[in-house]
This record gives C-alpha cells, sequence and structure tokens, in this order.
C-alpha cells in the first residue's frame, strides 16, 4: 500500500517562475492543462498551443481563474499541418523575447488510420513529426533563452515499438497500438539525438513517461481494451497526479545543469514516478531507444520528410 501511495504523491516544490515563458503544446486539456496550471501559479508567462480554439479559450479563462496570473495566451496550433507549425513558431518568433520552457505534450493514441495534411501517419505525424518540426523552429529562441528546458513527452509505450524506416508511415501495413507503440519511442530517441546537439548551450532534454493516465487519449481503445482500463482505474492517475513527472522535468532546480543522465552515461533518460519512489526517478529504456545509431538514423529521415537542415 505504501508503494500505491508513493506512486500518487505529487511533487513538492515552492520554486518560483518569474520572468520565464513556458510554451506547451495540447495545453486546454489533459496532463497539458494541469501543467499549465502548475507553471502560471508559479508565474510563468504560459504560451498554450492548442489545435481546437474554443476549447484553448474556456481551459485559459480557467488557468487564469486558478492561477491568478492574467499572463496566459492561448495560439493555434495543428501538430498534424507543417503549415500551421510554421505560423505558430513564427508568431512566437515574432513576438516574445524568450522561450524557456517547451513541453511537447500534445499527442493522439491508437487512433483509426488516418494521415496528417503532410501525409505522414497521423501518431507518427502528431507525436513525433509535429514536435520535431515546432522544436526546430523555435530552437535559435530557445538557445537565446538560456537556462531552458525541453521536455518531451513520451511513454513506457516505448518499450513495445520499433521505427519501421522503411514504412515509416505505416502505408504497407497498420496496428495502431504499434503505430503509438513507434511514435513514443520516436520521441525518445528524439531526446537523445537532441540533448547530445545541444550540449554546451545550456539547454536541457527530457523525455518522460507520466504513468497511465485517465485523459481524453483513451477514446480510440477498443471495447476490450476500454473493458481492461477500467478495470485498473484505480491504479491509474488523475492528469493532476500525470502532471507531475512534466512539471519536476521544467521546475526542478537540481536538474538545471543536467540534461538526463542514465547510470550509464547516455543523455537520454525517462524520468517518471516509480512505485518504489516518492520522486520522479530515472526510469530504463528499451535497447532500441538506446540505440545511437538508430537515433541518427531517424533524426536524417525526419529532416528529410520535413524538407528540413538541422545539424
Amino acid at each position: 500500500m505504501q508503494a500505491i501511495r508513493n506512486y500518487f504523491r505529487p511533487w513538492s516544490s515552492d520554486a518560483k517562475l518569474y520572468d520565464k515563458t513556458a510554451v506547451i503544446t495540447g495545453a486546454n486539456t489533459g496532463i497539458g492543462k494541469e501543467t499549465a496550471i502548475d507553471l502560471a501559479k508559479r508565474g510563468a508567462r504560459v504560451i498554450m498551443g492548442c489545435r481546437d480554439m474554443e476549447k484553448a479559450d474556456a481551459a485559459l479563462k480557467e488557468i487564469i481563474k486558478l492561477s491568478g496570473n492574467q499572463n496566459i495566451i492561448s495560439k493555434k496550433l495543428d501538430l498534424a499541418d507543417s503549415k500551421s507549425i510554421k505560423e505558430f513558431a513564427q508568431a512566437v518568433n515574432s513576438e516574445e523575447k524568450q522561450v524557456n520552457i517547451l513541453i511537447n505534450n500534445a499527442g493522439v493514441m491508437v487512433c483509426p488510420y488516418g494521415k496528417t495534411a503532410d501525409g505522414f501517419e497521423m501518431q507518427i505525424g502528431v507525436n513525433h513529426m509535429g514536435h520535431f518540426l515546432l522544436t526546430f523552429l523555435l530552437i535559435d529562441l530557445i538557445k537565446r533563452s538560456t537556462p531552458a528546458r525541453i521536455i518531451n513527452v513520451s511513454s513506457m509505450a516505448h518499450k513495445w515499438g520499433n521505427i519501421n524506416l522503411d514504412d515509416i508511415n505505416s502505408e504497407k501495413s497498420y496496428d495502431k497500438s504499434k503505430a503509438y507503440s513507434q511514435s513514443k519511442l520516436a520521441n525518445v530517441l528524439f531526446t537523445r539525438s537532441l540533448a547530445k546537439k545541444l550540449q554546451g548551450t545550456g539547454v536541457t532534454v527530457y523525455a518522460v513517461h507520466p504513468g497511465v493516465v485517465q485523459t481524453e487519449l483513451w477514446r480510440h481503445l477498443s471495447g476490450p481494451q476500454q473493458a481492461a482500463m477500467c478495470l485498473i482505474r484505480p491504479i491509474t492517475k488523475t492528469p493532476v497526479q500525470g502532471a507531475q513527472t512534466t512539471i519536476y522535468c521544467s521546475v526542478a532546480p537540481e536538474l538545471e545543469t543536467e540534461t538526463g543522465n542514465c547510470p550509464n552515461g547516455s543523455v537520454t533518460t525517462v524520468p517518471l514516478y516509480c512505485l518504489s519512489s516518492s520522486d520522479c526517478a530515472s526510469a530504463s529504456c528499451s535497447n532500441v531507444a538506446m540505440d545511437d545509431d538508430m537515433a541518427q538514423r531517424l533524426w536524417d529521415l525526419s529532416c528529410q520528410m520535413l524538407n528540413i537542415m538541422w545539424d
């Protein structure tokens, strides 16, 4: 029982974020909204990147009310459309003097087969390609805002994933669960490569697994999967509890000079709440997630598919 209580115990810190600016994708619902509320309470300027502006405006009002912070704005961001991503990034780059925290949080899970506006399979397109492009477009501003942090919300599902470089868009065959796991593995591999490329810049990078959280991501689960989730619901996390790992990586002073070192000295980790600890801790990654060659090949393929140059 103590392990279960620790699993749900919130991370606590009185650290403030005055004069800091945070960009959060998918900030109108779930752990994204709870993260926005927490950072707003700490005094940060929060930029909410959201696809549904009606929901975004409602969430914005709620965040302002709960935090007492008026320095919150919402902007249109559809991660399934590179045009929208570029417009969002252009607005941030032209209007903001800094971005100290970028939280790549938004995502889709086990959805029916579909493609983004740019022809990517929806899960790899939104969860990986969209955030890869957004980070690329904001990276110069982030570098000028150091110390700065980038947090990529992944999942323990990355352990069941493989990167199919020859069929990244699942056009030959599609399994929605495998496609989701592939996209979450891509998040970790992206974090691994990005952390290496940013060493010495003052920008630290983290991939996080928030736990099994009760969010709208469950909506595409099959009937048996929905039934299974109902059975384990008592040990799943609320959005508030699920947001704690992201908040920890965004705020914790002790992480300021780190970029997520694993015990073996590599530059990628997946901090999360562990059953054995009341604090965020470093979790093990799959062997594929630790593969530098695969990380670089995915990086190169992503740049090619997005038609960008990012050394």
